[in-house]
């Protein structure tokens, strides 16, 4: 069943609603089943695609068997040449289109989502356009999951979140994929027009270098700094509500003086191959005025969306200069207020998730609606209020 996201998520629109008005673009989500943290950021990428747009959202929901799926799709689903059983191997419920709209957009995190679309039918008949955007898809994924790959060639645009494996899946797919980086809901996380005292002095969540870790902690001990970070294995924790986890995260956020980041799987080696990428942590942080601490991902993609001075102050990851660091940064006030107003602004004008939809919605021929020129506005307005700051 359809639902659009501009009402009650547990309410099924009825037919006389359905007639007065028509959704142009309908959005796969995972969100009444898949409640890991690490979710929450693209939740948060459906809900401002939904503000600012004519979305239904379509609500996947599990089979019996879905706490079963990762050894029971790999086992079947890398042996189906033909793909006539792929459906077979998705503990989803199935669940059939039967309206019209424009667009079509299946939006995965994670490439082992893929055969979750096999659930969907008649999307095919009863969209104009579809996209399958997959977040993260990294070269080893692809060698893994080879045999996933044909499905995509069901749909009219391909995008990806990770620059690197772009390429590679373009050649297998034979025909050019889309490079579409993540985001952040800007304006929840801006610490503008009325900044908080910024009572947290470092803040990591997520993965991290123990060397660093220990840094921190030597440090906050002695100087009595505040460290704020995660003692269980966050990402994958489930959460109660992807709205009420979004905001606590930006609270937070905004609150921190130093925010650590480092590039994506920096301690996955056997998985990541060399592939340099970068995720989530680098907008939230600039987003929040926050001063990234850590290090600059060696990408072309991070040099062009990240450009702008002192984006990230650069440490050691075995530690040894942290203290170092964070002492010449004490005396430097004005050069640390400038990085927050600075990384603030940026991610006000760059990385808004209504940016990444402006892209897309330009890559597939559909117009961007008068909302989301509003949320634009709303946007440089805040930036701007940001700058008379200075």
């Amino acid at each position: 069943m359809t639902m659009s996201n501009r009402n009650n998520h547990n309410l099924t629109p009825d037919k006389e609603s359905i007639n007065r008005r028509r959704s142009r673009i309908c959005m796969l989500t995972q969100r009444n089943f898949a409640h890991n943290a690490f979710r929450c950021g693209f939740y948060e990428s459906q809900d401002v695609l939904s503000d600012v747009d004519d979305v239904d959202l379509l609500y996947l929901k599990p089979g019996k068997a879905y706490e079963l799926r990762d050894s029971f799709q790999r086992k079947i689903i890398r042996h189906d040449f033909s793909r006539q059983i792929v459906s077979a191997a998705v503990p989803i419920q199935p669940i059939r289109l039967t309206r019209e709209y424009d667009l079509f957009i299946a939006y995965f995190p994670l490439i082992k989502d893929l055969p979750q679309i096999s659930a969907v039918q008649g999307w095919k008949d009863c969209c104009g356009v579809s996209i399958c955007w997959i977040d993260e898809c990294w070269l080893s994924d692809v060698s893994k999951y080879k045999f996933w790959l044909p499905v995509l060639n069901d749909f009219d645009y391909v995008m990806l979140g990770l620059n690197g494996t772009v390429k590679t899946v373009s050649d297998i797919i034979k025909r050019p994929c889309h490079f579409i980086p993540g985001g952040v809901d800007a304006i929840r996380f801006s610490p503008y027009p009325s900044p908080p005292d910024r009572v947290i002095d470092i803040y990591s969540i997520g993965r991290m270098w123990e060397a660093v870790h220990n840094a921190f902690l030597d440090i906050a001990a002695k100087k009595e700094m505040f460290y704020v970070y995660d003692t269980f294995l966050a990402s994958d924790t489930k959460v109660t509500d992807h709205r009420r986890h979004r905001e606590m995260l930006a609270n937070v956020a905004k609150r921190s003086r130093y925010f650590f980041v480092a590039p994506a799987k920096m301690d996955m080696h056997e998985e990541t191959r060399g592939q340099i990428e970068f995720g989530f942590r680098y907008y939230e942080a600039s987003a929040a005025g926050a001063v990234m601490l850590g290090q600059t991902p060696d990408s072309e993609s991070f040099r062009t969306m990240f450009n702008w001075p002192d984006a990230v102050i650069e440490i050691q990851p075995d530690g040894s200069d942290v203290a170092d660091v964070l002492e010449s940064l004490v005396s430097q006030t004005k050069r640390l207020s400038e990085i927050s107003r600075r990384n603030a602004t940026e991610a006000l004008l760059r990385h808004d998730w209504v940016y990444r939809w402006e892209k897309i919605l330009n890559i597939v021929g559909l117009k961007p609606t008068p909302e989301l020129e509003i949320r634009e506005n709303r946007l440089k307005q805040i930036a701007e209020r940001v700058g008379n700051k200075e």
